[in-house]
């Protein structure tokens, strides 16, 4: 099937992919980040109270999705997307309406279970359990949502946060966050993999099995990918979180720096979308061991970059490995664990980079607050991808036999 033939046979599908993973924006850092200096202004918060409060909330976040993300093997995702839409919106007007600083944390948790969690857990494991022969492409297309969201809500927000109040900016996403809950009941009146022959029509995974999600976790290769789980999450989250103290190390305006945005949006959609073609040619097992080494050279550029040349370098090479990570590891977990049991065990990993969300910010948020400056913390954070790309390596090329191997 060719490349215009599947996305016309199966719009409904990916548009619902599309929506979910776009207004899963709401609660992602990129997002809620745009509003940091607000609101450690409005609470008399400091770089480091704030990532405190934002660990706090995504930590226990991360512990919910281990327990509800399971659903996805149970329900269908019109039902439970919608009922996590209607979360949303309540999280948004929340986040609007809140007056004290202390009920901070219960917003955070909010709009980061039900966006950054639920929604983005939703639309990647129905794409991992609807399509097999054509997943790449099908996360390509649905992840699509995560890159647009990017690239066009911060320019806009930032630019609106000029002359409107950021609490009426916040009341405008519960509302787009609304108006999604019919849209996505109209694209899935008809879902392509019901849920009641979603085990005859699952794929298997390593040695011929089914796997559980207490098998995935007494396995050795989930335990070398739980750093390159983390990494990401941990310090692209972190990256965005700081926008605005990092905006003030390079002497740049806020504004200036979210120029870079949609640059960054782009490379992540190419890389994206020839992640996808490619894990459909040659498979995941050749390809995710190299996912993170742009990781490595963006984190060193963005600690020595000191004019616009550089700092496009290093969005160029983050947009590379944001771009691959839409794709590469939820095909991961379907091809070498099977797609049976992929909610849970999708969950699970899903929490594991929530986890890594809410690290990210609370350890560089305390680092700025005892004086180790951001541009020092990214040579550590280069560093760090060089061990994870080292892991998977060694996970992978043990683990790629097993794939064709009978029980």
């Amino acid at each position: 099937m060719n490349s215009l033939s599947f996305l016309r046979e199966n719009t409904p599908w990916l548009a619902a992919g599309f929506l979910m993973t776009f207004l899963s924006s709401f609660g992602q850092t990129f997002f809620i980040s745009l509003f940091a200096g607000e609101i450690r202004e409005g609470f008399g918060l400091s770089h480091g109270d704030w990532g405190l409060i934002y660990s706090l909330g995504t930590a226990t976040s991360a512990l919910a999705m281990v327990w509800v993300g399971g659903l996805t093997d149970r329900f269908r995702a019109r039902n439970l997307g919608m009922i996590i839409l209607v979360l949303l919106t309540f999280s948004c007007l929340f986040m609007a309406l809140n007056p004290v600083w202390w009920l901070l944390p219960l917003v955070i948790f909010l709009l980061r279970f039900t966006g950054q969690g639920m929604l983005s857990h939703i639309a990647v494991v129905s794409m991992a359990r609807w399509f097999v022969a054509s997943r790449g492409k099908a996360l390509s297309v649905a992840t699509l949502g995560f890159a647009s969201g990017e690239a066009l809500l911060p320019l806009l927000f930032v630019s609106l946060m000029v002359f409107v109040d950021w609490h009426y900016l916040w009341m405008v996403t519960g509302l787009i966050a609304c108006l999604g809950i019919p849209a996505l009941r109209l694209l899935l009146r008809t879902e392509r993999t019901p849920q009641s022959i979603s085990a005859q029509s699952s794929s298997i995974g390593m040695l011929s099995r089914h796997w559980t999600r207490l098998n995935v976790m007494k396995h050795w290769l989930f335990w070398l990918m739980v750093p390159a789980l983390l990494g990401p999450s941990a310090f692209n989250t972190a990256f965005f979180f700081h926008q605005v103290h990092f905006a003030d190390v390079k002497d740049i305006s806020h504004l200036q720096l979210v120029a870079y945005f949609p640059f960054y949006t782009g490379v992540s959609i190419i890389a994206m979308i020839l992640s996808g073609w490619a894990l459909d040619k040659v498979g995941t097992p050749r390809l995710i061991p190299f996912m993170q080494i742009p990781m490595v050279i963006a984190f060193g550029i963005f600690a020595y970059a000191s004019d616009g040349g550089a700092m496009f370098a290093g969005f160029l090479f983050l947009g590379l490995t944001s771009g691959f990570n839409t794709t590469l590891p939820a095909a991961f977990w379907a091809e070498f664990y099977g797609t049976r049991f992929i909610g849970s065990i999708k969950a699970m990993a899903a929490a594991i980079m929530v986890l890594g969300s809410a690290i990210g910010p609370g350890i560089t948020g305390y680092a700025i607050d005892q004086g180790v400056g951001i541009e020092t913390q990214y040579l550590g954070v280069a560093a760090y991808f060089v061990m994870t790309t080292i892991l998977m390596t060694i996970g992978v090329l043990r683990a790629r036999p097993m794939l064709s191997t009978a029980p």
